[in-house]
């Protein structure tokens, strides 16, 4: 018996895209800025690309690295959730991808007892 092809789509991931961003909660948080870290998985057919060696048919992942940092930088938050939703929707606006998963990290969180790190993960699909 043959075995059953899987459908499993390809992906692109940037793994630990860092900035220092001014989300949080707390006054200090926004005033002072903290480090946070993304990780972005981008499903996406990679085949148009790959046929012929064409970076203008895939998403230019060094594109997708500014798009994030710029969400990091810019507008302040006070959750990390929103910042990994509207990273999120920035990413399904700007490329042609089918879904995204976001992680935000936030290293330095005002977390009072030992911690390494929290995160946030949620996966999006283009409507």
């Amino acid at each position: 018996m043959a075995a059953k092809a899987l459908n499993r789509p390809d992906r692109i991931t940037l793994t630990g895209v860092s900035a220092i961003g001014h989300h949080g909660v707390f006054e200090r948080e926004k005033r002072d800025g903290q480090p946070f870290i993304v990780d972005a998985v981008l499903f996406t057919d990679v085949r148009p690309a790959s046929a012929n060696d064409e970076l203008e048919k895939t998403s230019n992942y060094a594109e997708v690295a500014e798009e994030i940092k710029a969400m990091i930088t810019g507008e302040p938050f006070d959750l990390i959730e929103t910042l990994a939703e509207r990273t999120a929707q920035k990413l399904l606006k700007e490329f042609a991808v089918d879904a995204v998963e976001i992680t935000v990290h936030k290293p330095k969180a005002p977390i009072q007892v030992p911690f390494g790190d929290v995160s946030v993960t949620l996966y999006r699909e283009r409507t």
